[in-house]
């Protein structure tokens, strides 16, 4: 006869069957009931056409995850099962997770281009602008990397007059991306005119510290203006999507932050040729200018017009003068005209020649006014003789 046993002891005998007999399972599924919980473990199913299994990945082996789980999503699953006795669940306990079909690597860089790319923190609108000369340069790199002294030589070559401060830091390993974050922040206190954050090339796990979240919020929080430069030309992280600027190596960050002294050199000699040409012009507009003025002013100065009116005064003078003379001569004839008149005229001399004034009615008339019969006086100084009009004859 069999002897009972408690259900602890059965589960706990599942538990080491189980545990023992699939200690390492590679399982394929579709994820569903997905749970991030605030303890770091994450909680999910997979399942396929036909059953589901409960899965667990805890905090320990969660945190080295590069890409976020998804419902939906199909993945495959490196573990072992194990029992929960207390309830008498088993549930697949993850060590590992690969996406399906994609690389681990590709699908984080992906899921988090996508995150990144929705919250704005690509548009151009938000990147600042680089200036145009700047002063001093902030450079977050290795210290003992090749990108540093390519740096640092282009930068002697093209403008040696810059500044150039190194906050080293970790480039590649799982430490790396809180000493790039520590670093950015560092440089961002310094009041620094451009910062680079970089390194030089390398595969894509030497590069993936620059494809990390943290790294990219710290650039996109910064208020200095930064440019990636990240491996070669044909790599493309997700710091040169949230920097300002992207430059395709680190050499190619300093030609971009800094201006060419040989250009700088020869725009100078054009201004200054440009300058003096435009200052010639302008002194002989300017030489004409006053020449004209000064002939203006000799023209319209008081002793100009002085003598511009003297001469006037001078002249109306002399014209006065003449129809002056004219005038008294013309007044003189006149003058001369009426006292012959007069005199010709005079009472006195009319008795003499036998002129008479004729009146009728008492009224001084001419002959033409007279009719026959008419009675008239004709009277002179010293007589008055009543007469009638016989007859008028016309002598015309």
């Amino acid at each position: 006869m069999l002897k009972a046993i408690s259900v602890s002891e059965l589960n706990n005998q599942i538990k080491a069957l189980l545990e023992t007999t699939f200690s390492s399972v590679y399982v394929q599924g579709e994820i569903s009931n997905l749970t991030y919980h605030s303890s770091g473990h994450i909680y999910f199913s997979i399942k396929d056409e036909s059953s589901t299994i409960s899965c667990v990945m805890f905090k320990g082996n969660a945190q080295y995850l590069k890409f976020r789980l998804e419902i939906g999503q199909k993945i495959n699953i490196m573990g072992a099962l194990t029992v929960y006795a207390p309830r008498g669940n088993y549930q697949l306990l993850c060590h590992k997770i690969e996406p399906f079909g994609i690389g681990e690597l590709a699908l984080a860089y992906e899921q988090l281009k996508n995150k990144l790319q929705s919250l704005g923190y690509f548009a151009q609108e938000r990147k600042k602008n680089l200036p145009k000369f700047p002063k001093t340069i902030a450079i977050v790199t290795s210290n003992t990397g090749a990108a540093i002294e390519d740096m640092k030589k282009v930068a002697h070559h093209r403008w040696p007059l810059i500044k150039l401060v190194l906050i080293p830091a970790l480039v590649q390993g799982k430490e790396a991306k809180e000493a790039i974050v520590s670093a950015i922040k560092k440089a961002d206190k310094l009041n620094v005119d451009v910062m680079i954050v970089g390194r030089g090339g390398g595969s894509i796990e030497d590069l993936w510290a620059f494809n990390e979240e943290m790294v990219a919020l710290a650039i996109v929080n910064a208020k200095t203006p930064i440019i990636s430069a990240v491996g070669h030309e044909s790599d493309f992280v997700i710091s040169d999507f949230v920097a300002d600027v992207r430059a395709a190596t680190p050499s190619n960050a300093m030609e971009i932050a800094l201006p060419d002294i040989n250009e700088m050199r020869m725009f100078v000699d054009t201004l200054s040729d440009d300058f003096s040409k435009a200052f010639r012009v302008s002194f002989n507009t300017k030489t004409q200018e006053l020449n004209h003025l000064i002939h203006s002013f000799k023209q319209n100065s008081f002793a100009n017009k002085f003598k511009f009116m003297e001469d006037n005064i001078n002249d109306l003078s002399e014209k006065f003068n003449q129809m002056m003379k004219q005038i008294i001569h013309k007044k003189s004839e006149e003058i001369y005209f009426l006292n012959n008149s007069f005199l010709l005229n005079h009472p006195d001399k009319r008795v003499k020649k036998g002129f008479v004034q004729t009146t009728k009615d008492n009224k001084i008339v001419t002959l033409e006014e007279l009719k026959i019969d008419d009675v008239i006086s004709l009277e002179n100084t010293n007589l008055i003789v009543e007469s009638k009009v016989l007859k008028i004859k016309s002598l015309k």
